[in-house]
């Protein structure tokens, strides 16, 4: 295959899976990161302890996280169907694509939060703030960089997701190297494809390091004289922070 040809499959393929990862990033995101802050705020000693509600959380998550894709994209090709009406193109993949992000998000924004320094969260409480401006004011301001960069490792791991989604005809990078690279012998274009997928990696990769740090630095800046105002501030009586 030359040049000329292989140029409108890749440009497709390239869309095709950054429109995939795109859409199933936000789902993720919106559906992790609440079930993430859920979860430790339920649990031992948290601002919510619900015993029962963590451990269901946690049982969800789990199951969703412990199924390899492949296999939890065929089990949800009735709810697939169901929702976009189709079980192939990017559209039935980005379903399946969420479902399977939504719990590995939900762990690494856990484990982000679980981070921040209880004593900034009971200064917030002292002051007079509810759950949600502990949640708004400390829990996620504290932990925004080490989320950034498990949202970075949770987009490559959607990249590899969506390249196996291609073998089942979601279309993407993947689809090309197995119809064209494998099965038509495509030397070239899957080695193109490997290129492309390396590149699309390093540049989320590097991207996500950049922001993480940034983030970081201006947090260490910024929480700095925060804490100072916080935690020197008498407990009782103080309206500052309003819920």
């Amino acid at each position: 295959m030359t040049w000329p040809e292989m140029q409108p499959l890749l440009s497709q393929a390239c869309w095709d899976t950054l429109y995939m990862v795109g859409w199933s990033t936000l789902l993720a995101v919106v559906g992790g990161l609440p079930l993430g802050v859920l979860l430790v705020l339920t649990d031992r000693g948290g601002l919510l302890q619900n015993i029962v509600v963590n451990k269901v959380v946690g049982v969800v998550v789990n199951i969703g996280r412990s199924l390899p894709f492949i296999i939890l994209m065929v089990a949800l090709i009735p709810f697939t169907r169901s929702i976009v009406g189709t079980t192939i193109g990017p559209e039935a993949a980005i379903v399946s694509l969420a479902v399977g992000a939504i719990p590995f998000f939900a762990r690494l924004v856990e484990t982000s939060v679980r981070e921040v320094d209880h004593g900034l969260v009971e200064a917030v409480q002292a002051m007079g703030g509810s759950t949600w401006t502990v949640v708004r004011k400390a829990l996620l301001p504290e932990s925004l960089p080490s989320v950034v960069a498990g949202l970075t490792t949770t987009v490559i791991a959607l990249i590899g997701y969506s390249a196996m989604a291609g073998a089942v005809g979601a279309g993407g990078l993947g689809d090309v190297a197995i119809r064209y690279g494998y099965q038509r012998f495509e030397t070239d274009l899957m080695l193109i494809t490997v290129g492309v997928l390396v590149v699309i990696v390093t540049a989320v990769q590097l991207t996500g390091d950049l922001a993480a740090r940034r983030l970081s630095k201006r947090g260490r800046s910024v929480s700095a004289a925060t804490r100072w105002r916080i935690l020197s501030r008498p407990a009782p009586g103080a309206t500052t922070l309003n819920p």
